[in-house]
Order: structure tokens, then sequence, then C-alpha cells
């Protein structure tokens, strides 16, 4: 199409060029006329796939199987996460295995990526241009606000005259000293901001080609970048230095004149604005501070899970779990639903206790004292327990023989 502000061409043949477009091939991405069909396909017809060209881009392009010649991956090995055509699927590697159709797959991996691409351009990166601006601003600031600084000190210097000339000179130079630091620490953060800015905009574009793409393989082999930038980078709080006058000593000037308080650096949490719980984020403490000690009558302590501090949940490898709260008073025992030992706890987004069973392979729910089961294994046992950001529950396993261990997310009892 020609860019101009012109009236625009109608699609023509890549072969013929003055023919208008009939059809396309869409394993070759061809453009061809009516004429051009039959040439296009004399080296092979089933090397191609000739299709209206309004349906241009339709065809899913199966990967080609490694081991049978001429053979397409049409199916998935669930057991193995790798792609099949139907000789594997009957090979002894493969034996007992379930199998999904890869077109299914496709979809699946195509609705998570349009949902990443709208999760990055809607939320993710509105928040970091937020980030971005907010140190900005405080660059633009900076210099004002070390100007009212500058001028604090230069009244203060009037009053002393001639003989604090020196003493004002030196504090403006520690000043500007820690300006520099200031400016040094504020640039860092905005570099790290936009370098990650920059990987967005990096992903966005990536995500865009294979929303347009019909290549299997580089879809089925995406894997979601939106935990890696849902967390951001600290926060950054650095609070001005102060400058405290003091009573005209001549022989104490420099120490009597004034004291520059130094930077003070902080940091905290951003927080984007995703569809989760909003769980408060405490400024981490330069040193631990001892809240509460609780004796939870276990020798050997196992795990400890938490939302808040009114239900602290507790075990070790035997079948009962106990709940205390901050104060160290058991509130709830609970005991699991086989009997058998667990091997792990954790803490849902709605505050309900979860614990894997590996005896009866399943993941349990604890919702009013009632416990449901959650999630059935077949052929794995489960291990460990974790909750992410956005709800969904991340189950380490291994298989039955212990030659195999994986990590499998899930939403709800559906596995992702």
């Amino acid at each position: 199409m020609d860019p101009n502000p012109s009236a625009q061409d109608v699609h023509r043949c890549d072969l013929y060029e003055t023919a208008i477009v009939h059809s396309y091939c869409d394993f070759c991405h061809v453009n061809l006329c009516k004429p051009c069909i039959l040439d296009h396909i004399l080296d092979g017809y089933d090397k191609h796939k000739i299709v209206p060209f309004q349906d241009r881009r339709s065809t899913l392009i199966y990967p080609k199987c490694g081991t049978h010649a001429n053979k397409s991956c049409e199916l998935q090995c669930k057991d193995c996460y790798i792609c099949v055509c139907s000789s594997c699927m009957a090979s002894d590697q493969h034996k007992g295995h379930s199998f999904a159709e890869v077109s299914e797959v496709y979809m699946t991996k195509k609705v998570i990526i349009h949902q990443d691409s709208e999760e990055l351009k809607i939320r993710i990166s509105p928040s970091y241009e937020k980030i971005a601006r907010d140190l900005e601003n405080q660059l633009a600031n900076l210099d004002g606000d070390y100007e009212k600084l500058a001028t604090t000190i230069s009244k203060q210097g009037e009053e002393w005259h001639r003989e604090i000339d020196i003493v004002i000179n030196k504090m403006k130079t520690d000043f500007g000293e820690i300006k520099g630091k200031h400016r040094e620490i504020l640039w860092k953060h905005l570099d790290e901001v936009k370098q990650i800015q920059s990987l967005i905009k990096q992903t966005l574009l990536a995500l865009k080609e294979i929303e347009k793409s019909a290549e299997v393989s580089a879809t089925i082999q995406y894997t979601s970048k939106i935990r890696q930038f849902s967390k951001p980078p600290l926060k950054v709080q650095i609070s001005l230095p102060k400058f405290i006058s003091k009573p005209i000593d001549r022989e104490k000037l420099y120490s009597l004149f004034g004291q520059i308080i130094p930077l003070s650096t902080a940091t905290e949490d951003n927080v984007l604005s995703l569809n989760q719980s909003n769980i408060s984020v405490s400024e981490l403490l330069d040193e631990p501070e001892l809240v509460a000690t609780i004796q939870t009558g276990y020798i050997y302590q196992r795990s400890v899970t938490c939302m808040n501090e009114d239900k602290i949940w507790t075990f070790k490898f035997t079948n009962d779990i106990k709940c205390f709260n901050s104060k160290g008073s058991i509130i709830e025992t609970v005991k699991t639903k086989s009997g058998e030992d667990i091997t792990d706890i954790a803490v849902d987004n709605d505050g309900e206790l979860l614990y894997s069973d590996w005896k009866t392979m399943t993941v349990n729910k604890v919702n009013n004292g009632q416990t449901e089961e959650l999630i059935r294994l077949h052929g794995w046992k489960p291990a460990n327990l974790c909750v992410t950001s956005t709800g969904d529950i991340l189950v380490t396993m291994y298989s039955n023989d212990r030659t195999q261990s994986k990590v499998v997310r899930y939403s709800g009892s559906t596995e992702n």
C-alpha cells in the first residue's frame, strides 16, 4: 500500500506483478493470481497450502517431527510437554502418556498472549510511566529545592558578614556534593525504570508479532513475562538535607554556623494496579524486629504461612495443622482428611488454608472448618505449594517412581 496520501492500489500477484491477486499460499506467504497458482505448486502440491486471499495466514503451520520424516507434530504429550506426531504417540517413549491437540494448546496460548499484551499495555506499562514521571519531576524540582536551601544559608551568612564567608562557601560546597549524590541516585533509579520500560516495549512488539503469526512453535514456546514485570523497582524516597542555624560564636564559627543533615534515602514497593487482592507492604527494616515468640509444640518446624497476624498456620510432618494468633494462643487445629502426613501448606488470596497430601495425591482447601478436595493428581505426588499474586496456585510434584519432577500452575482446580 502506498504510504503517501493518494488513492490505494489493489493487491497484486507476487509472481506476475500486473495481475490482481486471487489466492495466497499460506505456507510460502506469497500472493498469487489464478494463472500463477499452477506454476507455484509444480514442485510439489503437498508443500503448499493455497487459500483464498481473504483467508490468508489462517492455516496453522505445525512443527515437523524430528524423529519421523515428512510427518507433522499435531499432538502434544501432556507428560513430556513436547510436540509429537502420530507415530511418536504409539512409541514406547510415550507409552501410557496422555496427549492434547496442538491446535487446542495453540489457541489457549494465543488467548494468554493476548491477555498478557493487554495487561502490559493497559496496566503495567502505564504504571512504569507514572514511576518515571515521578522521578523526572523530582529531578526537575531538584535545583529549586536546593536553591531554597542555598538562599537560607546566604541569609544566615549575611548576618555573620565577611568573617564567615569561608564557612558559607564550605557549606555550599558540602551541599553541592550532596546534591550530586542526590541527582546520581535519582538518575540511577530512573535509568533502571527506563530499561524495564524498554524491555516492556520490546516484549509488546514480540507479542504483537506472535499474535499475527501462525507459527505454532513460537506460540507454544512463549513464556509469560507478566510475573517478571509485575514486580516494579523499589520506590525512591529521598529526604532533602536540612540546614539548622545556630547563634553566632566567632570562636566556633564553623560548628555553630549550622548543620547539614545528609541525604536520607528510603525505598518502598511500588504496587501496580493489578487484578489482585490489596496486600500492604511494610518498609524493610535495617534490623529485624522481634514481634512475638510462639510456642508451637513442634520439635522440628516444617512451614509457616499466614495472611495476617490474626491467623498464623504452622505444621511439621504430621497430620495436624495448627493456627495461632500473634499472642501465641492456638485458635484452631485442622486434621487432614486422609489422616496422613502432609507435605506443605499455603494461604490463598481469600485467606483460606491449602495443604498438599502426598498419600492421596491431592491438594485440599479448608473453608470454614470444612475440607474440600481442590486438585487431584494422577501418577504424580504433590510436594510444595505457592500462591501467586494473581491467585493462581503453583504446585511442585514428583512422579510416583520419583524419576521426574515439575511445577504446575493451577487456576482453582484447572491446570494452566
